[in-house]
C-alpha cells in the first residue's frame, strides 16, 4: 500500500520548446497593378491632351495663315482615323514586343510631332506633323490600351481600373486645356505646343521606369488572382493577327453592333467636341478661355462618368447601360443650340455635367462586351471597334466645319448628331453576350 500511495515523480526530461505562438499574418503589401496603372493612366492623359489641341489652333492658325477651316479640320481629321486605325494593330503588336517598349515608342512620336509642327508653315505639314506622326503615337495610347493593361495585371476591380483609365484621355483635357487656351491667349499658339511636347517626353521616361509588360516580370500575381499566371510567350506576326481576328469577328453580328454603335459614339464625342466645340463657341460670341474651360468641365465630367460606369459594368445588364446613355447624349445635344451663349449660364453648366457623364461612359460596358464575346482576343477585337469610333470621329471634326461653311452656324450639326444617337440606343437594345468568354470562330 505504501507503494501505492507513494507520489511518484516524473523523470527529469529536455526542457520543452517555447510555445509557438501563430504569427499575425503579414500586412497586403501595395500590389505592383496599381503603379503600373498609374503608369498607362499618366500616357493616357498625355495622349488625352494632344487630341484636344487642333480645336484650340483652328482660330489662331485662320486668322495668322488665313487657311480654311476645312485645311485645319482635315489634319484633326486625319489624327481621329489614325488614332482609330492604329489601335488594334498596337495591341497585337504589344503581344509581340511588349506594352513597355510600344508605349515608350509612342511617346516619343507623340513628341516629334508635336516639336516638328511648331516650326511648320504650310497646311500639308500641318496634317503630316499633328495629323500623322501624332495620330499614329496617341493611337498606340488608347483605351485598347487600356484594355491590355486591365486584361493582363487585374482579375478583379477589372470594371472599375477600365472606366478610371479610360476617363484618363479626358482627365488630360481637365489638366492641359484650360492652360493651353491661356497659353495660346497670351504668347500665341507655338510656346503651348513645345512645352506639351516636352511633358510627353517626361512621361516617356516614367513609363520606362514604372510599367512592366506582365505580372509574372516582376513575379507577382494579377491583383486579385489566387495563383500565379505565367507570361504568355510573344505572338508572332503582330500585323498577320490583328487581321485575322478582324476577319474571324466581322463573321459574327454582334461585331458590327458594336462597330455600327460606336461609329456614332465617336461622331457625337471628340469627334465633333475637340475640333469644333471652340469655333462653335467663338460664334457664339463666347471668350476662347471660357470655352476651354467648358471643354475641360466636360472632361471632368468625363471622367466621373467612366468610373461610375465602370463601376455599374461590374454589376447591371451592359445593353441597358448602353441604351441609356445614348438616349440621354441624345437628348443633351439636341438642347444644345438652345442653350448655347456667350457667357457661362446655368443652363450651359447643366449641359455640360450631364453631357460629361455619359461622354465615355460607354466604353466599360463596351470593352466587357468584347471580353466577354472574344475572350483573349476581346482586346484586339475591341481595337477595330475603337477603330470604328475614330472613323466617326475623323468624318464628324471635318463635316461638322465643313457643315459651318456651308450654313454659317452649327445648328444643323447637333441636331444630326441627336438623332444618330436615337439611332446608336435602338442598336444597344439589340446586343447581347454570354456570361462566359470564348474564343473566336477559326
Amino acid at each position: 500500500m505504501a507503494e501505492l500511495t507513494r507520489t511518484t515523480h516524473p523523470e527529469p526530461t529536455d526542457p520543452a520548446p517555447p510555445t509557438e505562438h501563430p504569427q499575425p499574418p503579414e500586412r497586403a503589401r501595395f500590389h505592383r497593378a496599381w503603379t503600373v496603372a498609374v503608369a498607362a493612366g499618366a500616357a493616357i492623359v498625355t495622349a488625352g491632351a494632344f487630341t484636344t489641341v487642333p480645336g484650340l489652333l483652328v482660330t489662331p492658325l485662320h486668322e495668322s495663315y488665313a487657311w480654311d477651316r476645312g485645311q485645319i479640320a482635315l489634319a484633326a481629321s486625319v489624327n481621329m482615323v489614325l488614332f482609330g486605325l492604329t489601335a488594334p494593330f498596337a495591341a497585337a503588336l504589344m503581344d509581340r514586343v511588349g506594352i513597355r517598349r510600344v508605349v515608350v515608342g509612342a511617346l516619343l512620336l507623340v513628341t516629334a510631332g508635336a516639336l516638328l509642327t511648331s516650326v511648320m508653315a504650310r497646311p500639308w505639314q500641318l496634317t503630316m506633323y499633328w495629323g500623322v506622326l501624332i495620330g499614329l503615337g496617341s493611337g498606340c495610347l488608347t483605351m485598347t490600351f487600356a484594355a491590355s493593361i486591365t486584361g493582363s495585371w487585374f482579375e478583379r476591380r477589372r470594371g472599375l481600373v477600365t472606366g478610371v483609365l479610360s476617363s484618363s484621355s479626358h482627365l488630360g483635357q481637365l489638366l492641359f486645356l484650360p492652360l493651353l487656351a491661356w497659353g495660346i491667349d497670351r504668347h500665341g499658339w507655338r510656346p503651348p505646343v513645345v512645352t506639351l511636347a516636352f511633358v510627353a517626353l517626361a512621361v516617356a521616361a516614367l513609363v520606362l521606369l514604372l510599367l512592366r509588360d506582365h505580372p509574372a516580370d516582376v513575379g507577382a500575381k494579377p491583383y486579385g488572382a489566387t495563383e500565379f499566371v505565367p507570361k504568355p510567350p510573344a505572338a508572332s506576326g503582330a500585323a498577320r493577327r490583328a487581321l485575322k481576328v478582324l476577319f474571324d469577328a466581322a463573321r459574327t453580328g454582334q461585331f458590327w453592333l458594336l462597330a455600327g454603335m460606336f461609329v456614332i459614339c465617336g461622331a457625337s464625342t471628340n469627334g465633333i467636341m475637340w475640333s469644333n466645340w471652340a469655333p462653335a463657341a467663338h460664334d457664339h460670341g463666347m471668350r476662347a478661355t471660357a470655352a476651354a474651360s467648358l471643354l475641360s468641365l466636360i472632361g471632368v465630367f468625363s471622367a466621373l462618368g467612366a468610373v461610375f460606369s465602370g463601376w455599374l459594368t461590374d454589376r447591371f445588364d451592359l445593353s441597358r447601360l448602353l441604351t441609356a446613355y445614348f438616349a440621354v447624349r441624345a437628348l443633351t445635344l439636341l438642347a444644345l443650340p438652345m442653350v448655347f451663349s456667350s457667357t457661362v449660364t446655368p443652363t450651359m453648366i447643366t449641359f455640360v455635367v450631364i453631357y460629361g457623364l455619359v461622354d465615355v461612359a460607354t466604353v466599360p460596358p463596351v470593352i466587357a462586351l468584347t471580353e466577354r464575346v472574344y475572350g483573349e482576343d476581346g482586346p484586339i477585337v475591341f481595337g477595330w471597334v475603337n477603330s470604328a469610333h475614330q472613323l466617326g470621329a475623323g468624318a464628324s471634326a471635318f463635316l461638322g466645319a465643313t457643315a459651318r461653311d456651308l450654313f454659317g452656324a452649327y445648328d444643323v450639326v447637333w441636331t444630326t448628331l441627336s438623332a444618330v444617337c436615337l439611332v446608336a440606343s435602338l442598336l444597344a437594345m439589340v446586343v447581347r453576350a454570354p456570361r462566359g468568354a470564348r474564343r473566336l470562330p477559326t
